[in-house]
């Protein structure tokens, strides 16, 4: 069982928690993510370790209530546990100096992207930070995002806060604009991803991107997150979860994420309409 230490709502969608993981918060390095049950009778879902404290024993986590397992685990208060939390999963963001690096964020996608940004701007990399949301309430971590970064645009679908625009049209004006690039780190929405990708790939421009397919057992057993990267089949629990966005089949990816709408909009209704369900 693993006690939630913390709980604090980044908007009406978004919580952040700390979760009681001493194991996991001293081996835990930036891009790795664990995988959840909240209760005896729940799903398994994974969720990015955004930071750790291990002097405190604690690993942060940010989530969106979007879903059924999400819901159960809004409803847990500080001082309840989680049933399982399983990790260090994947691998580790490859940190190294490599000069600049323009790392792009999209919704709760900024949270996933965070300690990514910082791990490489403590290797010694200049960061350019580019984040985007619908509104400037779903726009997450941008104070913990401008102590991190050298430069910081912001865009909102609606104009609300920043530039009234898709993170697309900055990171197109950077490259553009003959200032040093020497990598790109995107996280985000699957079509925000490939359009970003789309922007970079033809000044070929190394790119990685943190996919979220399909994911239950963090194993590589049950196949739910497999993808397509440079015509290879690779399973982004354990080949990632960050993959070479210029080869990466977003198209199948995107389809397979669509495979369970219906399954997950009931189950969320019945959770919902059920908020006091225990295992």
């Amino acid at each position: 069982m693993f006690k939630i230490a913390r709980k604090e709502y980044l908007n009406p969608e978004v919580v952040r928690i700390e979760v009681e993981a001493p194991l996991i918060a001293r081996k835990r390095r930036a891009g790795q993510f664990v995988v959840l049950r909240v209760l005896e009778t729940s799903e398994r879902f994974p969720l990015t370790i955004v930071d750790a404290d291990p002097d405190a024993g604690t690993i942060t986590l940010i989530y969106q209530v979007v879903g059924r397992s999400t819901v159960e685990l809004a409803g847990l208060t500080v001082g309840e546990a989680i049933r399982d939390v399983l990790g260090p999963l994947g691998h580790p963001t490859d940190v190294r100096k490599v000069g600049t690096v323009v790392a792009v964020g999209g919704g709760v996608g900024i949270a996933l992207l965070y300690p990514i940004a910082k791990a490489m701007r403590e290797a010694g990399n200049r960061v350019v930070s580019i984040l985007g949301a619908r509104t400037k309430d779903l726009l997450i971590l941008v104070d913990e995002m401008k102590a991190i970064s050298d430069r910081v645009e912001l865009t909102t679908d609606d104009g609300s806060l920043g530039r009234k625009a898709l993170v697309t049209e900055p990171l197109r004006e950077y490259v553009e604009s003959g200032e040093p690039v020497d990598e790109v780190i995107v996280v985000g929405p699957a079509i925000m991803m490939k359009a970003c990708v789309a922007v970079t790939k033809p000044r070929n421009i190394p790119t990685i991107v943190s996919l979220n397919p399909i994911m239950v057992d963090g194993t590589g057993m049950c196949g739910g997150c497999r993808v397509t990267v440079g015509g290879e089949t690779k399973f982004a629990c354990v080949d990632g979860p960050e993959f070479d966005g210029l080869q990466v089949d977003f198209d199948e990816l995107m389809h397979r994420q669509r495979f369970y709408l219906d399954e997950e909009k009931h189950s969320s209704e019945y959770c919902r309409i059920n908020p006091d369900r225990k295992a």
